[in-house]
């Protein structure tokens, strides 16, 4: 496992990181059994970074991070880092919502639910764009801060311009974004920005919701509470959390044309997640796991050698032809 730097914190995180929101929920059934097992397969591959939410199976995705650091050797508990977001819980989505009273109270519950008394990293979780426009809750979070009830934050958005307005707050430390081989455009318009600011890049999504596996096909079916069968056209929000928003069978067909520059010996999501690693603005990849051998074939990608510069244009070649009309302007 190869490790950087997490923005200014100090902090060296491994490139292929947990993202831990299907073992809360909104993926299918998972048991938490099998969801400790895959938590305690990425410590043994040598993550050190697990990203949550609050609202990943209200608490539940928290509450199995917080069994498993309980279950680790002390020399292996200091080693863990975990990143969690608040701001979802919200019925609907406001700047207001974004107070004071909520967000300490947010803090309070996954304080709990993390059976901690400071949170390493707070993420604002998707909030409105409009939030970035003022100070104010950038100043919530230096008092809580300044409480000791986190560490440092950041922000998870949804689009780039939110992403290029966020880093401009000086204590902001992350910025959480879409980025894979379907959605390039964050390395074109934001990277440069971030890197001048040295502020980490977590990539969420990095394979667009399984297409990036090339394990789905055009009649893979999905269970009714896993959102790419409820969220397919946005009905439950961004539809560009699922599938990065591009349309099921285009991405099935350019996964078949990336298949042809695949290295020998790597599989579809080993290398969509070293694609990912290519760019060195990026901290780390976050993909999910619900099952061991899962994580353990995406620890892998970590220590896979450089793919070539022809691999890397054919992949931008694909994009141009398939995904970049359906995805470049969006967000």
């Amino acid at each position: 496992m190869q490790y950087r730097q997490l923005g200014r914190t100090g902090w060296k995180v491994s490139d292929i990181s947990f993202g831990a929101w299907a073992i809360g929920g909104a993926w299918g059934s998972v048991s938490d059994k099998e969801s400790l097992a895959a938590l305690r397969q990425a410590v043994d591959c040598g993550v050190n970074f697990i990203d949550t939410a609050d609202v990943y199976g209200d608490g539940r995705s928290e509450r199995l991070i917080a069994q498993l650091i309980a279950e680790l050797k002390q020399s292996e508990k200091s080693k863990i880092i975990v990143a969690t977001k608040a701001g979802r819980r919200l019925s609907r989505q406001t700047v207001e919502g974004y107070n004071r009273q909520n967000l300490t109270m947010w803090v309070e519950d996954s304080l709990r639910n993390l059976a901690t008394d400071s949170l390493d990293l707070l993420q604002l979780h998707c909030p409105p764009g409009a939030l970035y426009d003022g100070p104010e809750v950038f100043g919530i979070l230096d008092d809580l801060v300044r409480a000791g009830k986190i560490r440092y934050y950041g922000v998870s958005v949804e689009k780039i311009e939110e992403a290029l307005k966020a880093v401009e707050f000086p204590n902001l430390q992350t910025v959480q974004i879409i980025f894979n081989c379907f959605r390039q455009r964050p390395a074109e318009q934001f990277f440069a920005r971030a890197k001048q600011k040295q502020v980490g890049i977590l990539a969420r999504v990095p394979l667009a919701s399984g297409l990036l596996t090339g394990k789905l096909r055009s009649d893979s079916t999905f269970a009714a509470d896993d959102h790419r069968n409820f969220n397919r056209h946005g009905e439950a929000f961004d539809i560009g959390e699922t599938f990065s928003g591009v349309d099921y069978n285009v991405g099935l067909e350019a996964v078949e044309e990336m298949r042809a520059l695949l290295p020998a010996g790597v599989s579809m999501s080993q290398f969509a997640l070293r694609w990912i690693l290519m760019f060195d603005a990026i901290t780390c990849a976050i993909p999910g796991g619900k099952r061991p051998e899962q994580v353990a074939d995406n620890c892998q990608a970590s220590d896979l050698p450089p793919l070539s510069n022809e691999v890397m244009r054919g992949v931008r070649r694909i994009y141009d032809e398939k995904i970049r009309p359906l995805v470049q302007s969006r967000w």
